[in-house]
């Protein structure tokens, strides 16, 4: 090795990451602003004291409620709860893959047209703008307490996640494949059933998967505001301070999120 190589390896071992603000001084004054405005941040956060004071014996005996969860006082209406928020999140998992197909071929930039990538992404747009519970809340003004509320709004929620994510697959496609089925004179559906299909299938049914465990877990977020489901008796038990029946349904919710989480894994290794 010469000397000059021998230089250049020890300048590079030597070698530091320039600064991102190349002034000391506006660079410090930058953090100094910014872990100030962090202090008045927490300071302007006004903090009740005593009812800190009293949620902390409400927070040891909700602890002590899955030491010794109640799953008899409320089986019924536990149970009921369970199938409101399954039921609920099965349909809308299977209504919202089905309008997500459709909506994200269209919004893929790659195969449609501007006007149909215009209009879809649009609906994705609108449907991830709104947080679950604003759109169940909507829901419920509109149509009444009960699951149909929260069957609509898992759908509306399942169409932005779905529809967003297999768009993105369809633009980052191989396409090699695509050229290839277009140089036999296929059509444009037949180039989406031979050429793209073939690549996203499994990443979709994975992502469908994995929105059917999300929507069940929204089914318990979503029940508070009167969209049925588990949710509602879990509402209604802690209203009614009974801390142990709230800990055997947040037990039952972690159970079956664990189950549906080992069945996808299972379902996402078959299909790959």
């Amino acid at each position: 090795m010469t000397d000059a190589d021998m230089s250049g390896a020890v300048d590079h071992r030597h070698w530091k990451r320039p600064p991102f603000i190349k002034r000391a001084w506006l660079r410090w004054a930058l953090y100094g602003g910014g872990l100030l405005y962090l202090v008045l941040a927490i300071g302007s956060v006004e903090v009740n004291w005593v009812r800190v004071w009293e949620g902390l014996e409400r927070g040891q005996r909700f602890i002590q409620g899955f030491l010794v969860p109640d799953f008899t006082s409320r089986w019924e209406d536990i149970l009921q709860g369970m199938e409101e928020s399954l039921t609920m999140s099965v349909t809308a998992t299977v209504v919202g893959v089905l309008i997500s197909i459709p909506i994200g071929i269209g919004a893929a930039r790659n195969i449609a047209p501007l006007p149909i990538y215009a209009v879809c992404r649009a609906i994705v747009a609108l449907s991830r703008s709104f947080q679950e519970i604003i759109v169940a809340i909507l829901f419920v003004a509109m149509f009444g307490f009960g699951p149909f509320a929260g069957f609509l709004t898992l759908s509306f929620a399942t169409i932005g996640f779905l529809s967003k994510l297999l768009a993105e697959d369809i633009e980052d496609i191989d396409e090699s494949q695509a050229e290839a089925v277009r140089a036999t004179g296929a059509g444009w559906w037949q180039i989406v059933n031979y050429a793209i299909q073939p690549q996203v299938m499994p990443r979709l049914i994975g992502l469908s998967l994995y929105r059917l465990d999300i929507n069940f877990r929204e089914s318990a977020v979503i029940g508070i505001v009167g969209a049925g489901g588990i949710g509602a008796t879990l509402n209604t038990a802690m209203d009614r301070y009974e801390y142990d029946s709230a800990a055997a349904i947040l037990i039952l919710i972690i159970l079956i999120v664990m189950a549906a989480e080992y069945l996808s894994g299972f379902v996402r290794k078959w299909v790959q």
